[in-house]
């Protein structure tokens, strides 16, 4: 008996990298797999069936039900044709699992309109597509598990992704409305951040510094993205109904637990402040608590320096 026996999973982004093996577990533990990858380049160019049929003849090689779909979540009217291929050729759809995504890096001065809504479209446009096909059904059937995926770019930002971390960080904040609108119908929507060796944490270019970059390397070498898998197939199981709403990190053996933002200190005027009581007051009480732009990523030690 596996964890996800009788269900219906929609993994995208599924040819490659976390996606491929999150399927792959997937099916291993009983549930029926769309692996869904349009097969594009890096930055979103192109495409290749290949990738998301090689992933459905593994699954099927292992003894496992999968079908591909290579369909883009950028693409409404294709995230509603995937929910009703599901439907039509595995019975059902209880299981979304997004990590479709491309990258476009650039520093924010030389970022190009279109490379700003490329990465919003795939990613955060992307989890509001797949989401939004498959709410209903879930809402009529009482039941659904939707995996989203974010990144430590947008929850201690990262230079030169402005685009990436701005849309990561959107989807944590739709994961949890998601799932304070639709805990009562039996659905959960969790965020994973998962730091792992895959085709887009390879394109991040390289630090300069040859120490750093060694201690990149290694970080990324220990960091199989079959890893991530565990976790993802739990988040997508009925015995995580207590879950929702929440943000993980994981790499390999480290597993964290990212809270709500917080206020870490309160600053009160009596009739309320001007920009002078401002400057004379209130950041001067506030500032011991800032956090260093230049070290955001320290907050959780062990990162992967992308």
């Amino acid at each position: 008996m596996g964890m996800l026996d009788g269900r219906v999973a929609i993994c995208t982004g599924a040819g490659r990298g976390v996606g491929a093996e999150v399927a792959k577990l997937m099916a291993a533990n009983g549930a029926k797999v769309m692996v869904n990858d349009p097969g594009v380049s890096g930055d979103g160019q192109g495409g290749d069936q290949s990738p998301a049929q090689q992933v459905v003849d593994e699954i099927k090689a292992a003894g496992g039900e999968a079908i591909a779909n290579f369909g883009s979540v950028a693409s409404y009217e294709d995230c509603l044709s995937m929910v009703g291929q599901a439907r039509e050729e595995l019975g059902g759809c209880h299981i979304l699992f997004n990590p479709a995504g491309i990258l476009r890096d650039r520093m924010f001065h030389k970022m190009s309109p279109e490379d700003w809504h490329a990465v919003i479209d795939v990613h955060l446009n992307g989890h509001f597509n797949i989401s939004r096909a498959a709410i209903n059904l879930f809402r009529e059937q009482e039941y659904g598990r939707i995996v989203m995926v974010g990144s430590t770019s947008g929850l201690l930002g990262n230079i030169g992704q402005a685009n990436y971390g701005s849309a990561k960080m959107g989807i944590v904040a739709l994961a949890r409305i998601v799932a304070m609108e639709n805990a009562s119908k039996g659905i959960t929507a969790n965020v994973i951040c998962p730091s792992a060796d895959t085709r887009m944490t390879r394109s991040v270019p390289t630090p300069k510094d040859p120490s750093v970059a060694a201690q990149r390397e290694e970080r990324l070498r220990r960091s199989r993205a079959d890893a991530i898998a565990p976790l993802c197939v739990f988040l997508a199981s009925e015995q995580s109904a207590y879950v929702n709403g929440q943000v993980f990190h994981q790499r390999a053996s480290e597993l964290s637990l990212y809270g709500l933002p917080k206020p870490v200190r309160m600053v009160h005027a009596n009739g309320g402040w001007t920009p002078e009581t401002i400057e004379s007051n209130a950041m001067p009480a506030l500032k011991n608590q800032f956090f260093d732009i230049k070290d955001a990523r320290s907050q959780h030690p062990g990162l992967p320096l992308e």
